[in-house]
């Protein structure tokens, strides 16, 4: 026997942007389906229309674009089981459902939906048209009276289902509703569609968060009542977020960031939060290693490295791997990002722009981080005399004040033409050579004084090459009147 073709699929509500949690369900679907040499469907599911959103659809190509997730088959793409938009499949869904009920699975319901027919614990339908008369059920037909179609659960034993991550999970039948597969409108519910656009798609394997886990005897009783194949389960642990207080709890917008749109704007690389997505949940069995190119985890994942536990979403940790792939970019691919970030620069950084860009690509953990970075080039900080001070140095505000005069002399000599990193780096060492000065003493007090602040990328003479030769005299010379009128 042929053994069958693995076939996963994402099937997102076009109702805005995408969520973590979704990112991670279709990057799982598609590492194991890719792993497998398998297909990754696309199909949207829309039957919803009241939390439809406008352009949503196109919001989820484009981000399965930039995250690397490719479908084998999907709206744009077409494929033998379409259409994969399930607002187009209407016709197969009552087809199926009147099926149903010529098998006695499920049953035409024509209570009116403003009535109370709620019952029992767990306040479920309390099945006033289960067992109508057929010359009820007729007479209401021939009436054209609405109707919905319910699914006729069993009332009594248990529902077992085999799930990859939980195991054997049962579940008493009597908390199961008699749930409507379709509506008035003869739009199905999100359960019903799914089973059977999963069969018809041929999907072996379903993943979905765990949420989805009491839900899921219902779909294995409608495969069974349809005589089909039941597809393998792997409900994936939710994604959680850090409190305030160090609790976790399901994550949220209140943790920050949480869709794929927003780390992105926030300057996050795609391949990198694709990378950290990837990590939480699953940890490779066959490798240890943390940054990985998509062709990577295809080629380490299995399903046996998946984890039944929640996973914390550590920003911290997202950023690590994001400097990580800052640090290995060519210096110009990260300038050109790194460029529209930066905001509005004055000419003389603008003209010196690769040259920062360098300093700050092993500094940061993500593009949004640079205007904070290069806001003292751009104005000086408020005076702080207290920066000067170095123990390790030997650095004084008395030692700044006698240093200055004699460097802002020597600088002042350097003409234009010499005016660059290399350059300026060897006229100072030749200085403090002469002068029997500790380096790390003239270099702090002058790094101090053209910068304004205790912590920048790159040195003194790297910050002077920046901001050229007429701005740094005019800090030097300022931070120089400052220290004289303490």
């Amino acid at each position: 026997m042929t053994e069958q073709r693995v076939r996963t699929r994402f099937a997102p509500s076009p109702t805005g942007y995408m969520h973590i949690g979704n990112l991670r369900t279709a990057l799982y679907g598609y590492l194991y389906a890719k792993a497998q040499k398998g297909d990754f469907i696309l199909r949207i599911e829309d039957t919803d229309r009241t939390r439809y959103v406008a352009d949503a659809v196109d919001f989820i190509n484009r981000t399965l674009e930039l995250a690397k997730i490719v479908p084998d088959e999907g709206p744009d793409i077409g494929g033998d089981c379409g259409p994969y938009i399930q607002s187009e499949r209407m016709d197969i869904y009552k087809k199926y459902a009147e099926e149903l009920v010529a098998s006695g699975h499920a049953y035409y319901c024509f209570c009116d939906p403003d009535e109370d027919h709620s019952v029992g614990q767990f306040g479920g339908y309390d099945r006033t048209c289960r067992d109508l008369p057929q010359e009820v059920i007729d007479e209401h037909l021939k009436n054209g009276d609405p109707y919905v179609i319910r699914q006729k659960m069993p009332l009594s034993g248990e529902t077992t289902f085999f799930d990859v991550l939980h195991g054997n999970i049962t579940i008493p039948n009597e908390e199961l509703e008699d749930q409507v597969l379709l509506k008035r409108d003869g739009m199905p519910t999100y359960n019903f569609a799914n089973v059977i656009d999963d069969h018809l798609m041929g999907i072996t394997h379903i993943m979905r968060g765990a949420e989805f886990i009491t839900s899921t005897p219902k779909y294995n009783l409608l495969y069974q009542a349809y005589g089909w194949e039941t597809p393998t389960f792997i409900h994936l642990a939710p994604v959680m977020g850090k409190n305030e207080d160090g609790s976790v709890s399901k994550l949220s917008k209140r943790h920050g960031a949480t869709s794929f749109d927003d780390l992105v704007n926030m300057g996050y690389l795609p391949e990198a939060i694709v990378n950290y997505v990837a990590l939480l949940g699953w940890n490779p069995k066959t490798t240890n290693q943390e940054i990985f190119s998509m062709d990577e985890l295809i080629a380490h994942f299995s399903l046996e490295g998946l984890s039944k536990s929640p996973a914390v979403f550590d920003y911290d940790k997202l950023g690590w791997i994001n400097g990580e792939y800052f640090k290995a970019m060519d210096d110009a691919v990260f300038a050109k990002k790194a460029h529209d970030f930066a905001g509005s620069l004055p000419d003389y950084l603008e003209a010196n722009w690769e040259s920062l860009a360098a300093l700050l690509k092993t500094r940061l953990t993500r593009f949004g981080e640079i205007a904070d970075e290069i806001s003292f080039l751009i104005d000086m900080p408020a005076f702080d005399a207290e920066l000067y001070v170095n123990k390790r140095n030997k650095v004084t505000v008395e030692k700044a004040v006698e240093l200055l005069p004699t460097l802002i002399e020597l600088i002042e000599k350097v003409d234009e033409s010499e005016w660059n990193n290399d350059s300026l780096y060897a006229k100072l060492e030749a200085f403090i050579e002469e002068k029997e000065l500790k380096k790390g003493l003239v270099m702090w007090v002058l790094r101090i004084a053209v910068a304004g602040q205790k912590v920048t990328p790159g040195g003194a003479t790297e910050l002077l090459a920046l901001l050229g030769k007429k701005i740094s005299l005019e800090r030097l010379k300022k931070s120089l009147a400052n220290l004289q009128n303490l």
